[in-house]
């Protein structure tokens, strides 16, 4: 049994990775990874522009592609293919813990992240042409993205909420889970085939705050201000400790409980980017900080293997949430915005995703054209 295996029989947190590439298909390489105790696996944008841009592996498949449609239909059809095979690897774990977990992760177009209409008609295509009961459909949990999520709920579809960054917005997507649950069950009768994850961003946090932080103390060599200085890499776990207690809250009392006696299962909060930034910090700050019951934590792999070689297995998300809210009010006192800071996180991820699928495109645009 590894660190994994104890991760979810003795914490109740899933452990995922968050890469994907066509060579741990064909090699074998993430069914070792289940077996070692990985639960899900999540991919974005960037990580599947990595994936096809740094090898030849997909080249006979895009040329053959090229034959019958455009660069964007091909693309969309390799991805689909790596995602169909993820999902057949962690069917097993799908089936042997009834639905709860096993699931793989794909996202929309990331130019539809502000748009309503269009995420919508995304997803309903993608769950058409990927018929699997583990499949995840990740849609940004913007503004824009709210009324289409609660849409989807309503149709009882299964959707991971990405690219959240603020407790207030983490607040709007349960809401929408709950208010879709609840329109869903007014013509179905057993919920228990929605799945969804709120993919919680950590790391990204510390780095904006950081630089912020530095700035508000005069430098960040020792000469600044020490008191704030000393706020350093902690907004992140403290936002997301909060964020698990905002969770606890939501998923109790009268409400839920009827939706539960229907069938519906809890939208896990799942922690990502949760790799560590600053090398001055613990590898697995974002992960040992963070372990609780019905909780993902998706992982790279240099920091699934740092959990294998290193990791502490024990409750921590929630022992000492008087300190992460103390963490908070120290930060608003120094002055820094965590509602500007996570409104800039959110424009930078969307910015992020969109420019690597916009550079991937251009890569098989000029690929094509040399075919």
């Amino acid at each position: 049994m590894t660190k994994l295996h104890d991760l979810y029989e003795q914490q109740g947190q899933s452990p995922w990775l968050d890469d994907l590439h066509r060579e741990w298909l064909t090699s074998g390489h993430l069914a070792d990874r289940v077996r070692q105790g990985v639960r899900g696996v999540t991919s974005n944008p960037t990580i599947l522009a990595k994936a096809i841009e740094a090898t030849d592996v997909y080249d006979e498949q895009f040329r053959a592609l090229m034959r019958s449609m455009s660069v964007d239909d091909a693309y969309w059809e390799m991805v689909i293919d790596d995602i169909e095979r993820a999902l057949d690897v962690l069917r097993p774990v799908h089936q042997s813990s009834e639905g709860a977990d096993g699931f793989v992760s794909l996202e929309v177009a990331p130019s539809l992240a502000n748009d309503t209409d269009g995420s919508i008609a995304a997803v309903r295509s993608l769950h058409e042409r990927i018929d699997r009961s583990n499949l995840l459909v990740k849609v940004p949990g913007t503004l824009a993205g709210l009324p289409a999520i609660r849409t989807l709920f309503s149709e009882g579809r299964s959707i991971n909420v990405t690219l959240i960054f603020s407790i207030e917005r983490y607040d709007q997507v349960m809401e929408a889970y709950l208010s879709g649950l609840e329109a869903y069950a007014e013509r179905a009768s057993d919920l228990s085939s929605v799945h969804s994850v709120a993919s919680f961003f950590v790391s990204r946090v510390d780095t904006e705050v950081d630089r912020r932080l530095e700035a508000l103390a005069g430098g960040g060599d020792g000469a600044g201000d020490p008191e704030i200085l000393g706020l350093r890499g902690k907004a992140a776990v403290a936002q997301a400790q909060l964020a698990y207690e905002h969770f606890v809250k939501t998923f109790e009392g009268p409400r839920w409980t009827a939706l539960e006696a229907k069938g519906a299962r809890v939208q896990r909060p799942l922690w990502a980017s949760t790799s560590t930034k600053n090398p001055a910090y613990s590898d697995l700050l974002y992960v040992d900080s963070l372990i609780g019951p019905d909780t993902v934590n998706t992982m790279p792999e240099p920091t699934l293997d740092a959990l294998l070689d290193h990791g502490t297995i024990a409750r921590s998300v929630d022992t000492d949430v008087a300190h992460a809210h103390q963490v908070l009010d120290d930060l608003a006192r120094v002055g820094v915005d965590m509602d500007d800071v996570t409104a800039v996180l959110e424009e930078q991820g969307v910015s992020a995703f969109a420019k690597s699928f916009d550079e991937l495109l251009q890569t098989l645009t000029d690929k094509a054209n040399a075919l």
